[in-house]
């Protein structure tokens, strides 16, 4: 059961991004390119967003007590890609993805 397991290439790909519609889009082109190549694809799964809140003095004179908060999101998604051939990680590789958008692929 191992040597068969073994035998067929798998991908996992990890999205992250600020924006959340600009990685549901590239989401939804490696699906397609991956689709288009005949691979079997799971997800996308959407992982738990990080959220990290800063708050900054508006000023440090008149209004010391009173502060901004900012909020910066980092959004994640995960791909998992079974029966890959190399046309598939060949058109995968060549896929133009927006800017903002940080990929990391794992074989």
């Amino acid at each position: 059961m191992a040597e068969a397991s073994a035998q067929v290439p798998r991908i996992r790909i990890r999205l992250k991004a600020y924006d959340h519609k600009v990685i549901d889009q590239s989401a939804k082109q490696i699906i397609d390119t991956a689709l288009r190549s005949g691979a079997q694809v799971a997800g996308p799964v959407p992982l738990p967003t990080r959220r990290s809140t800063y708050t900054v003095v508006k000023s440090p004179h008149v209004y010391k007590k009173g502060g901004e908060a900012f909020e910066m999101r980092v959004h994640k998604r995960l791909i998992d890609i079974s029966g890959a051939s190399a046309k598939t990680i060949d058109s995968l590789q060549n896929l133009p993805l927006p800017a903002g958008v940080d990929v990391e692929i794992r074989m």
